[in-house]
């Protein structure tokens, strides 16, 4: 990748906090345009509440609206569709839009799994129905959860059990935190 940023110590470190930290929230017109160009992406239709967050301007209930809709069957073309979505004038949220895909996603083409599980609410039993986790790892999982408090993400689930990588591959299409 080309360094564009080689003498600005600040948009150094702005490029370094949006490479490292997928949580950082964008504060600006100029930190989306530099997110852009790095190739930093949210697809509409399969956003989290996390990456919905990372957009200036939504609140917390705003992202958790978009996915709401978004898991009930919405689909969003446009951003003028995120814009109804929220009751918001699109112009709004027109600045956005160099990181915001929107993509298609045939239903056929996303098979999803009829069992998924919040590992984050699911009890035992639950948890031993999902292909790949027996008893005693579901077991952990509820153990690990009552100590620790409850899992951030897939990657905080797999460092806190200690999983290995292939086995976090196959369950991240049964597990929704």
């Amino acid at each position: 990748m080309k360094n564009w940023l080689p003498l600005n110590p600040k948009l150094q470190k702005l490029r370094s906090k949006l490479l490292n930290d997928p949580y950082y929230r964008l504060q600006s017109g100029e930190e989306i345009a530099i997110a852009a160009q790095l190739g930093i992406r949210i697809d509409a239709n399969q956003a989290t509440v996390d990456d919905w967050l990372r957009l200036p301007g939504l609140s917390i209930h705003q992202a958790r609206s978009l996915v709401e809709l978004s898991r009930a069957g919405v689909k969003f073309y446009c951003i003028e569709d995120i814009a109804a979505a929220l009751s918001l004038p699109v112009h709004r949220l027109e600045p956005l839009q160099p990181i915001v895909n929107f993509s298609y996603y045939d239903s056929e083409s996303l098979v999803l799994p009829s069992n998924i599980v919040n590992p984050n609410t699911a009890t035992v039993e639950a948890l031993a129905k999902v292909p790949l986790i027996d008893l005693s790892l579901a077991q952990a999982v509820v153990d690990n959860r009552s100590e620790a408090g409850l899992y951030r993400n897939l990657a905080d689930f797999q460092q806190r059990l200690n999983l290995p990588g292939d086995a976090i591959a196959q369950l991240m299409y049964y597990l929704r935190f």
